[in-house]
């Protein structure tokens, strides 16, 4: 079910405005996002009684679906519940894939708040997309590993940073391999770089909004604490920086990503984020998933470049 993403390695002007730096294209996986992943790790560690209770789920998107098709593959129920913010296109994949839909709450924060509710009431199991130490080692392991085969000489991987499921996996294998892991998070809602300089893990944080509406909300006293140990920094960048990510992938590269899966690449071309001074650099585009409304929106936004 697992697919071993590709790398791309973008050359002329663009791959010289990356730095060199290779794209991780978790974006190829089945259902679109690296979350297949978390997935396929969480529902396979179920017990019986789990399987036959259902399970329910909280997204922002790309997790539900992916949820979704893994629980459908194994014959378990599925309810997702989303927020008002995450994106039709996400919406709709879910449905597809079989799972029952819930919309409920303002953002992602309140829709796990739900979810975990109606969990309780059904004496269902919650997995969430990031607070889980399946969905972690699936996630970020799982990419972590195909890399080191992938990458002989690894040196640096940029990541997008919601929650903390992706980065906190690929950090704990990485980083004492003597790989840095680098974190990009959209300024206006980056509640893992608060929690760093706070010293603390924002559980109950409010952002504003943003594009990368996969990336919004708090994160967990788990991916706290492996950022803390094993994320080198945290990059933070504009909404203007991650819509010309966006743009500059499709015209410049010719791969669709969403906003929340461009934030490394809007760091290379904001100039927060460098490439390492020797090995290669890898940046993970960890989903596809774009309404094509907006995409078509940001396109047609006269270039800054």
């Amino acid at each position: 079910m697992i697919r071993r993403t590709p790398l791309v390695a973008p050359g002329g002007a663009a791959g010289a405005r990356l730095g060199g730096a290779v794209l991780k294209l978790e974006s190829a996986q089945r259902t679109g996002s690296f979350k297949l992943r978390g997935a396929a790790a969480a529902v396979a560690a179920l017990t019986d009684g789990e399987r036959a209770a259902g399970v329910v789920t909280a997204s922002a998107g790309n997790h539900g679906a992916a949820m979704a098709l893994v629980c459908g593959r194994a014959g378990v129920r599925l309810t997702a519940v989303v927020g008002a913010t995450a994106p039709q296109v996400k919406r709709a994949a879910i449905v597809a894939l079989g799972a029952e839909l819930v919309v409920e709450g303002a953002d992602y924060d309140e829709a796990e708040q739900a979810a975990r509710e109606l969990a309780r009431a059904r004496g269902a199991r919650f997995v969430s997309p990031f607070d889980d130490d399946d969905v972690i080692a699936g996630n970020g392991g799982g990419v972590a590993a195909e890399l080191l085969e992938q990458v002989p000489e690894l040196a640096r991987v940029v990541v997008p940073i919601g929650g903390g499921g992706l980065v906190a996996g690929l950090a704990a294998a990485l980083a004492p391999r003597g790989v840095s892991v680098i974190g990009v998070q959209p300024a206006a809602n980056c509640a893992m770089h608060d929690s760093l300089a706070g010293g603390r893990a924002l559980i109950d944080y409010r952002g504003g909004p943003t594009v990368a509406d996969a990336l919004a909300g708090a994160v967990c006293e788990r991916t706290y604490r492996i950022c803390a140990l094993h994320v080198e920094s945290i990059a933070l960048v504009s909404e203007a920086d991650i819509r010309r990510a966006v743009g500059f992938l499709y015209r410049e590269v010719g791969v669709i990503a969403e906003p929340s899966a461009a934030v490394g690449v809007a760091g290379f071309l904001a100039g927060a984020v460098t490439p390492a001074r020797t090995g290669t650099t890898v940046v993970v585009i960890s989903g596809a998933n774009i309404d094509p409304d907006l995409l078509d929106a940001i396109l047609a936004e006269p270039s800054i470049d």
